[in-house]
């Protein structure tokens, strides 16, 4: 049996269903730490807390695989993966050859990852990332990282056209972003890569409108002399709550406990409720001779606001669960239900989680040792991005690779919101 993997090797092991997996380092645990990118024939994934090594793959397809295992990991991991699958080795270690490829391949994923997990607070002051600007680059990425796909449907992550598609509202805003940078730093070049990029990629997958139109006049003419913008004018947020058709909670009676409680992200998709440890509140109350809980949740500021069944999971001194549905008002959710309580009960045990039903894959184990590592790294990315900016002086050298910012991220470190 190999060893374990060192550094610069990967291990490559055939298991019993016939899969065949490449490991190069520690795999997350937690699904919110981990980048996961599907391709052709595989899945790869990265620890998101931990360096941007090599990836860990997960091989279904070795054949279709082929064309893309070589250029990641080197020949002799793609040579070994194909021994595997014929059942010439079981596993076996081998030097591994970090590749451009790859590189683009993991900052691909962590952009993927930053789309569903980043961890946007306004109690914990963490800004969102504009979801267009994201979405763009990430497009970009994709086309780069063409080699990483084929021609079937069953990787959802190869969306160039969708992507463009989908936010191409933020085109002007990068174009004026580019114009209005010094055409020497590194967050010029970036731009113009990016744009560039979606330029290419639109052109590839035969898109067409008058945003793709304007960019391709934009990168056709000399670059002018851009007047300088301030990326909180052109990424600025419409933060007001338009008003939900929710019951305004019912307040009076006597508490008889209130608290706070674990926000699992697992439960419900992004963009619905405010990452914070805090952001989930609950209060029981005997109105007389009923027992009620209410239940408030902070909303995220793109949280949907009608027809939504996002509800809060209630368990009452270790009895069965039941469901309280839960409605947006401005930016909170909220919603109360009755409990099930003896009269003079006075410390009663509740349990309770935020879920969306169809999507919620069940209470998982507490995790908030990572979640705080999460929003560790995503304020010391911020600043990075922050300081990258200031700093950012004619001739700097490019920033590579998943530690560099993206532009949503700087964009977000150079928004002044309210959080």
């Amino acid at each position: 049996m190999a060893r374990a993997a060192g550094e610069g090797e990967v291990v490559v092991s055939r298991g019993e269903d016939g899969t065949v997996h490449v490991t190069g380092g520690p795999v997350a645990a937690s699904d919110f730490t981990r980048a996961v990118l599907d391709v052709s024939g595989a899945v790869l994934a990265w620890p998101v807390l931990g360096g941007a090594g090599l990836p860990t793959a997960e091989i279904h397809d070795v054949q279709r695989a082929q064309q893309w295992l070589w250029a990641v990991y080197g020949e002799q991991v793609a040579a070994a993966v194909h021994a595997c699958a014929v059942g010439e080795l079981t596993s076996v270690r081998v030097p591994a050859e970090p590749t451009p490829l790859a590189g683009s391949a993991a900052r691909l994923g962590f952009g993927h990852w930053a789309a569903r997990w980043w961890p946007a607070s306004h109690l914990d002051g963490i800004p969102a990332l504009q979801p267009d600007v994201l979405g763009l680059e990430l497009a970009a990425l994709t086309h780069t990282c063409q080699q990483l796909f084929d021609a079937d449907d069953d990787q959802p992550d190869d969306c160039v056209a969708e992507l463009i598609g989908d936010h191409e509202a933020a085109l002007d805003a990068l174009i004026q972003w580019w114009h209005s940078t010094p055409p020497s730093s590194d967050t010029a070049r970036r731009l113009e890569s990016v744009l560039r990029t979606v330029d290419d990629a639109a052109d590839s997958s035969g898109l067409d409108g008058e945003a793709l139109r304007h960019l391709r006049t934009a990168l056709d003419r000399p670059r002018p002399d851009g007047t300088p913008v301030d990326a909180a004018t052109l990424f600025a947020r419409n933060d007001d709550y338009a008003l939900a058709a929710g019951e305004p909670l019912v307040t009076g009676g006597r508490v008889i406990a209130r608290g706070t409680v674990t926000n699992d992200w697992r439960r419900y998709p992004p963009g619905f409720v405010d990452a914070s440890e805090t952001a989930v509140s609950w209060t029981a109350r005997a109105l007389g001779a009923r027992r009620q809980i209410e239940v408030e949740v902070v909303a995220h500021i793109a949280a949907p606001v009608a027809e939504v069944p996002l509800a809060a999971e209630v368990r009452v001194n270790d009895g069965p669960r039941s469901r309280v549905p839960l409605s947006r008002r401005v930016d909170v959710w909220s919603g109360r239900a009755d409990l099930d309580l003896p009269a003079g009960e006075a410390e009663p045990r509740i349990e309770l989680g935020v879920l969306l039903p169809g999507f919620d894959p069940g209470p998982g184990s507490d995790s908030g040792a990572e979640r705080e590592a999460i929003r560790a790294l995503v304020r010391q990315r911020l600043a990075t991005a922050a300081t990258a900016t200031q700093l950012d002086a004619p001739n700097s050298p490019p920033q590579n690779g998943t530690s560099a910012p993206f532009l949503a991220e700087i964009a977000a470190a150079t928004t002044d919101e309210d959080y």
